[in-house]
């Protein structure tokens, strides 16, 4: 099992209890520890019955690569920047598609961890609300590392707080419609892959909207100002 002791100092040290993050004091006082940890993690191939091992190690890792990238460029005002007010993709999608670190000689991307290894290995939605961008649209950082035996607990946490959140999901019983996060677009066979719809996934959580059977659903703008 892979010590995450060190990653989750840092993040007790530097993320809220709202999922904000404090990256001046990270870089000025952390930087260098989570290198450290960084430098020594081994991914593993578990043995039967080892799932939630797996599980939050990728997790653990896929979020500190994250911090580490931010880390790496801050300050900066959102990980999607821009040039005379026009959003810079191909830096924005650098960020997510090159190599950030190399395990056992294979050479890793942020989403070569997310759509190769944690999607497919996993079949779990509640990933998209553990798997943390920097951004204020996607998750909120957890303060604390993600660990096998308190796993199912930590992402059922995770996907309540989310959809509790009116910047990710809001409904409007005047007009019957669902306002939701774009990351049920993006990943919307993720979700459909364990409901029959967006409505009845959300119903899990929320019961107390009494989302009628005929509700549209809507997508709110994503916010991609970085999370500090």
């Amino acid at each position: 099992m892979i010590d995450v002791a060190t990653w989750d100092g840092l993040l007790r040290r530097h993320v809220d209890d709202r999922g904000r993050v404090d990256y001046d004091a990270w870089q000025g006082q952390g930087a260098a520890e989570l290198e450290d940890w960084l430098a020594v993690q081994r991914p593993f191939d578990p043995e039967p019955g080892s799932r939630a091992e797996a599980m939050a190690l990728w997790i653990n890792l896929y979020n500190a690569l994250v911090i580490r990238q931010v880390l790496a460029r801050f300050p900066l005002a959102s990980i999607r920047p821009s040039i005379a007010g026009v959003p810079n993709w191909p830096a924005f999608l650098s960020f997510f598609s090159r190599p950030v670190i190399s395990l056992q000689g294979q050479p890793l991307s942020l989403n070569r961890i997310e759509h190769g290894i944690l999607r497919p290995r996993f079949g779990d939605p509640r990933l998209h609300f553990a798997l943390v961008c920097a951004a204020v649209g996607c998750p909120l950082l957890r303060p604390e590392a993600y660990r096998p035996k308190r796993l199912e607990a930590q992402l059922e946490e995770d996907a309540l707080r989310f959809l509790q959140d009116p910047q990710k999901l809001r409904f409007d019983p005047a007009r019957a419609r669902l306002l939701a996060s774009r990351i049920f677009q993006w990943y919307r066979q993720d979700f459909l892959a364990v409901a029959p719809s967006i409505p009845a996934y959300v119903k899990r959580y929320r019961p107390e909207l009494a989302l009628p059977a005929g509700v549209r659903l809507s997508y709110l703008p994503y916010d991609w100002a970085l999370n500090g």
